[in-house]
């Protein structure tokens, strides 16, 4: 069997997606890790095909922030 390294990260949902998210957990007698990371599992595909804020076109070329981050 596989050892897993868990770390304690915190993550900031909006009320409403954390109230779903809630939901479904004791609908399915789950905890919340358990559910982001099957919710992770399943999406990740498709969100690497996601642009990355690099691929982005200038569309905002006044908007300087995380340039010279």
């Amino acid at each position: 069997m596989a050892t897993s390294d868990k770390r304690k990260q915190s993550l900031y949902f909006p009320e409403d997606m954390l109230k779903e998210i809630q939901h479904e957990a004791t609908r399915q007698d789950r905890s919340l890790s358990w559910i982001v990371q099957k919710a992770w599992k399943l999406a990740r595909r498709e969100i690497t095909k996601f642009p990355s804020v690099n691929d982005i076109e200038d569309d905002m070329e006044d908007d300087h922030r995380g340039k010279s981050e």
